[in-house]
């Protein structure tokens, strides 16, 4: 499996072993934003009188993948063009950090895509 998470950009041998041992089975989650919401790359939400707020990421589940993923962005984002622009777009509106994380959002469901079906990068996004 590390093999595969090789082949995408910005992700090297160690980055990859990481990724699956600390995913461990994909199966266990059901879609690509229970990955990241694993992660605590997903915002926190309060909703009251049908209104809902979208708030900072929640922090919760793997600390490490969170450090982990903003880090590969930065190696990703020089490569490749998808994520790039997306990244550019939004460091532009919302800054380089916020930028940053929401690019590791999508990156990590880049990771449950090539891990889900067994396949190299090939913008599976």
């Amino acid at each position: 499996m590390a093999k595969l998470l090789k082949t995408i950009p910005g992700i090297g041998y160690y980055s990859a072993l990481f990724l699956v041992s600390e995913i461990d089975d994909i199966n266990r989650f059901p879609d690509s934003y229970r990955l990241c919401s694993y992660a605590g790359l997903v915002p926190s939400t309060h909703s009251s009188g049908g209104v809902t707020y979208h708030g900072n990421i929640t922090k919760t589940g793997s600390k490490h993948i969170r450090w982990l993923m903003p880090e590969r962005v930065h190696a990703h984002i020089r490569s490749d063009k998808n994520i790039t622009r997306f990244y550019q777009r939004l460091a532009k509106k919302k800054g380089n950090s916020k930028a940053a994380v929401a690019a590791a959002s999508k990156l990590l469901r880049v990771v449950y895509c090539i891990m889900k079906e067994q396949r190299e990068y090939n913008r599976c996004s």
